[in-house]
C-alpha cells in the first residue's frame, strides 16, 4: 500500500445509548470512555487517555437471549409464518442472522465461537442491568423519543475488578459488561417486518437491519457519517433494507466496508497479514486564528470526518471522526490528528475530509465525542493536569489536502 501522511487544509461505570432513527423525525467510530484515574493506578491504569468501548472476546464470551414477548396491540413485528411457534422462529433465524453479519467479518476475532446459542425469556421487561445480554420487543422506555425506531443501552468499565450484577468482573478497560437492545413498542404507526414478511408490508421498517446496526452498538460502535455503512444512523426507507441480504457464502453481505474496516480495527485478528494498513495525518487550520478561543489548547480542526477512497475501485472503505490524539498518561490533545487503521496492504488510497453539517450531525456522535475527557467539574478531585475540555465540533470549515513530508 501506498501511505504517506498527508494534511488537510481547513479554511466510572459509563452507559451510552446509541440508535437508530427514523428519517423522518459516519465515519467508523466507537464508544470511548476516560478511566477513573482517582483511584490508584493498578485499576485504574494511570492514564486519563481514552479508550475504546468493547466485549470481551473468547471462545463463548458473548451470551445473548431475547424476549418472546411480542406487542399484539397493536402487532408491531410482523412475520411470514403466522403460527405461535413459527413466529417465535422466524423473528429468532433473524436475530441470528444480524450477529452473524458481524461474525462473518475476515481477519477479525468476532467469530461465531464467540457466541453461545441464542436463548429465550418469556419475561416482558427484561432489559435491565443485569449482566445478561438482552433483546426486547415490548419494553417500554423513556428513550423512545420521537422518531427513534431502537437503540441500544451499554454499560462499559473505567476500571478494573468491578461488576454489574453477576457479570464477569472487568479485566479490560472500556469492557461492556451489559448489553441490551430495545425496538420501540408503543408507536402504533411503527412495524418491523423479517425479510420473509417484508415485501408483503411494505410500511414496515426491516427487520433485520435494524438488528444488525444494533448489534454493531452492542460490539461497541457509534455511528458512522457514511451512508452506505450499516452503521449510519438513520434506518433505511419502510419495504426497503440496507445493503444486501446475507448467504452461506457472504453472511456479512448486509455491511459496508466501513464496518467491516470498524470492525478489523476494534477487535484486530492477529493472524490477519492483509488489513494492516494505516494512513494518519492532521486536519489544521489555513489561519489559525480561525479556531475557537475556548477551551484554551485547541491546535487543529475538531470532529471532521476523514474518509479513505480505494483508489483503483473509487469504494469508500474506512474513515474516521478526526481531531484529537492522546498519550500517556493523558488527558486527550484537540490537535486535529486523524488516523485511519485497518485498511489493506497493497493498495492506494484518496484521503479527504468534510464536515458533519449534512445529514449527519454531530449529535450522532455523542457517546464518541463527549467522553473523550474528563475533568474536576463533573469528577470532584479529578487531577486538573490530566482533565479536558471536549471543544465543539467544527462544522464549518471547506478543505484541500497537501502532501506531506
Amino acid at each position: 500500500m501506498k501511505s504517506k501522511a498527508v494534511q488537510i487544509l481547513a479554511s466510572a461505570l459509563a452507559l451510552f445509548h446509541g440508535g437508530w432513527f427514523a428519517p423522518a423525525v459516519l465515519a467508523y467510530s466507537f464508544g470511548m470512555i476516560v478511566p477513573d484515574i482517582r483511584l490508584p493506578a493498578s485499576i485504574s491504569g494511570g492514564s486519563a487517555c481514552p479508550v475504546r468501548t468493547h466485549q470481551l472476546i473468547s471462545p463463548g464470551s458473548i451470551a445473548v437471549r431475547w424476549s418472546t414477548a411480542l406487542n399484539t396491540n397493536p402487532v408491531t413485528i410482523l412475520t411470514q409464518n403466522q403460527t405461535a411457534g413459527g413466529r417465535l422462529t422466524e423473528i429468532e433465524q433473524v436475530i441470528a442472522q444480524s450477529l452473524a453479519a458481524w461474525t462473518g467479518v475476515n481477519g477479525t476475532t468476532v467469530v461465531p465461537a464467540t457466541l453461545t446459542p441464542l436463548t429465550r425469556t418469556a419475561t416482558q421487561n427484561a432489559c435491565g442491568s443485569d449482566a445478561v445480554n438482552s433483546i426486547c420487543f415490548d419494553q417500554a422506555d423513556m428513550a423512545f423519543t420521537p422518531g427513534v425506531l431502537a437503540f441500544t443501552r451499554v454499560i462499559s468499565t473505567d476500571r478494573l475488578g468491578v461488576q454489574v450484577g453477576s457479570s464477569a468482573v472487568a479485566t479490560q478497560f472500556g469492557q461492556i459488561l451489559d448489553a441490551d437492545i430495545y425496538f420501540n413498542p408503543s408507536d402504533s404507526s411503527t412495524t418491523y417486518a423479517t425479510p420473509q414478511a417484508l415485501a408483503a408490508n411494505p410500511k414496515a421498517y426491516d427487520l433485520e437491519s435494524l438488528l444488525t446496526h444494533e448489534f454493531g452498538h452492542f460490539l461497541g460502535f457509534s455511528h458512522s457519517a457514511v451512508w452506505s455503512a450499516i452503521m449510519f444512523p438513520f434506518a433505511p426507507a419502510p419495504g426497503t433494507f440496507s445493503g444486501a441480504r446475507p448467504t452461506l457464502q457472504q453472511p456479512d453481505a448486509p455491511l459496508g466496508d466501513d464496518d467491516r474496516t470498524g470492525l478489523r480495527v476494534l477487535y484486530s485478528d492477529p493472524a490477519d497479514t492483509v488489513h494492516l494498513g494505516s494512513i494518519s495525518g492532521r486536519i489544521l487550520p489555513a489561519n489559525p486564528l480561525a479556531l475557537a478561543a475556548s477551551p484554551p489548547g485547541v491546535t487543529g480542526v475538531f470532529g471532521a470526518q476523514v474518509v479513505a477512497v480505494d483508489a483503483a475501485g473509487g469504494a469508500v472503505v474506512g474513515a474516521t471522526i478526526g481531531g484529537w490524539s492522546c498519550a500517556a498518561p493523558g488527558p486527550a490533545q484537540f490537535d486535529g490528528t486523524y488516523e485511519i487503521d485497518g485498511l489493506a496492504v497493497g493498495h492506494s488510497y484518496t484521503v479527504y475530509a468534510e464536515a458533519l453539517n449534512g445529514a449527519v450531525d454531530p449529535s450522532q456522535f455523542d457517546n464518541a465525542i463527549v467522553s473523550l475527557c474528563r475533568n474536576v467539574v463533573p469528577d470532584a478531585g479529578w487531577p486538573p493536569l490530566q482533565g479536558c475540555v471536549v471543544p465543539a465540533v467544527d462544522v464549518s470549515f471547506t478543505a484541500r489536502t497537501r502532501p506531506g513530508p
